[in-house]
């Protein structure tokens, strides 16, 4: 019985990584359906990041947690946040980058070589995790929101928006080495886990409602990245304002 209720999570952590490999066929398949296929790729990625956020939860009220859940967790992680978003940016922006060495039959994959910048730190993050992590803060930017950050790209674009390759570039190298820093992230869940009561819940559900009202329900995706930016740009934050501390006590 007891094995049979570990596999209840490890079902909803191969959900996850099924989203990603959906995501990835639909962005393999995105020639001549353009913006169309990017945004539904995207939100696979997004799908998977349920996935993801279920499957702790799950475990836990279960009490089914289980070192090959674990395992299972961080190749699912890798694939819908390391490989997907890496393919996804790879379809949408850095396919046309080849650099002509001999001929034009001779073509340097430039961008190829970027894009797998992704999936690469997405891999090394998730292993440096499994060896040794904080439970109070993550070392480096969490694998699922650099994963969200990337997908959620064309989903916020549109369809009749392109992103600028001078700024996209530049925000997909920023996102993966984020991954590898060792800029401290706090764990939101966890302190909304040990207070969150019935009541606490329906308040910040009727909050975000609220928001989106204001808002306005078709810029949701602007309130959406606007939370991911905040996140991201905390940590970046706090470890300059460490920094400076370190440098103050040094001059003192």
């Amino acid at each position: 019985m007891n094995r049979r209720i570990h596999w209840i999570p490890n079902m909803i952590t191969l959900g996850n990584l099924s989203m990603g490999f959906v995501s990835i066929l639909i962005a393999a398949e995105a020639t001549g359906n353009g913006p169309q296929s990017y945004i539904l790729s995207g939100f696979f990625i997004l799908l998977a990041a349920i996935c993801d956020g279920l499957d702790g939860m799950v475990a836990r009220a279960l009490d089914a947690t289980s070192e090959l859940g674990a395992d299972l967790d961080s190749l699912a992680d890798l694939t819908a946040f390391g490989i997907a978003p890496g393919f996804l940016f790879y379809s949408m922006v850095l396919g046309e980058y080849k650099i002509d060495v001999f001929g034009k039959e001779d073509l340097f994959p430039i961008g190829m070589l970027i894009a797998a910048i992704f999936p690469a730190c997405a891999a090394y993050r998730l292993a440096r995790f499994n060896v040794a992590h904080d439970p109070s803060s993550f070392t480096g930017l969490p694998s699922p929101i650099a994963g969200i950050t990337i997908g959620f790209l064309p989903i916020f674009l549109g369809k009749d928006h392109t992103l600028p390759h001078w700024l996209g570039i530049p925000l997909f190298i920023l996102i993966a080495f984020l991954m590898v820093s060792n800029i401290r992230y706090g764990k939101p869940q966890v302190a909304i886990r040990s207070k969150l009561t019935p009541l606490r819940a329906g308040l910040m559900l009727g909050a975000a409602l609220i928001a989106l009202f204001f808002v306005g329900f078709a810029r949701w995706p602007w309130l959406v990245y606007g939370l991911i930016c905040l996140y991201i740009f905390s940590g970046i934050l706090t470890f300059l304002i460490h920094i400076l501390q370190e440098l103050r006590v040094k001059l003192d």
